[in-house]
């Protein structure tokens, strides 16, 4: 069975104090849930103190971008050299990340190589609009944000990262997919494309992820789908008590608690 993963990324929430206190908060609750996999994302200039206070545990710290050269005359950017020292994950391709700072399949496709290159591992995001999804193309965007964000990559590495299905009506509105219809974009499109470019195989290893405005009372139901491998939480992840519980519902529901 595929690993669950829940990742809670903070976004532009947290001072390092504040990250502080929710990672202790938290901390003791996630190292007692067995058998799900916990990553937190915090804000670059929090990094360094998270990692540090969950050193020694199963807890794994991913940052929320990253640039793709390693060094050089780019102000204002991270490479994937400093991500890597404190962090095993990193998010590319957030919808925020499109919307507000120009990102691109093509830029986020360079990002996923070059988090590969130094021993990241991506979670990739996915995700049609509210029109798109009016327009019935979500299909078609998201199984082509699927090609375009793994072209050039080995069979290998596609099986090795994860995907993220992230509606971006469901984002941070309170409005949530169905369980039924995120297990039918998570199955029927983005596992069932990474099967026509990589076999089913590579496609039955490759952990799916869905996230929008998931909280505790919804995570049951989707954990209970045979196509979603985890969630990638927003503003449910700033509160130790919610965060916690998502991450209990989730091993709960793929019987591993």
């Amino acid at each position: 069975m595929r690993k669950p993963i829940l990742a809670g990324n903070w976004k532009m929430n947290k001072t390092v104090a504040e990250a502080a206190a929710l990672v202790t908060a938290m901390r003791e609750g996630l190292v007692a849930i067995p058998g799900v996999e916990k990553v937190l994302c915090p804000p670059f200039m929090a990094i360094p103190e998270v990692a540090r206070l969950v050193a020694g545990t199963e807890i794994r710290v991913g940052a929320q971008d990253m640039y793709w050269e390693p060094s050089g005359a780019y102000t204002g950017e991270v490479s994937p050299v400093m991500v890597k020292e404190f962090c095993d994950y990193v998010i590319i391709g957030h919808s925020e990340r499109r919307e507000h700072f120009g990102e691109t399949d093509a830029t986020v496709n360079r990002k996923i190589k070059a988090a590969f290159a130094h021993g990241l591992t991506p979670i990739v995001c996915v995700g049609e609009s509210l029109a798109l999804r009016r327009e019935g193309r979500t299909e078609t965007w998201v199984s082509d944000q699927v090609k375009a964000a793994l072209e050039g990559l080995s069979a290998e590495q596609v099986a090795s990262l994860v995907i993220a299905y992230e509606p971006i009506w469901a984002i941070g509105t309170g409005l949530a997919a169905t369980a039924e219809e995120a297990e039918r974009v998570c199955g029927q499109v983005v596992r069932a494309t990474v099967a026509e470019l990589y076999g089913a195989a590579v496609a039955e290893a490759v952990r799916i992820q869905y996230g929008g405005s998931v909280k505790a009372s919804n995570i049951a139901e989707l954990m209970r789908q045979p196509n979603i491998d985890g969630a990638l939480v927003g503003g449910a992840s700033l509160s130790a008590e919610e965060f916690v519980a998502i991450v209990r519902y989730s091993a709960e529901a793929k019987g591993l608690a």
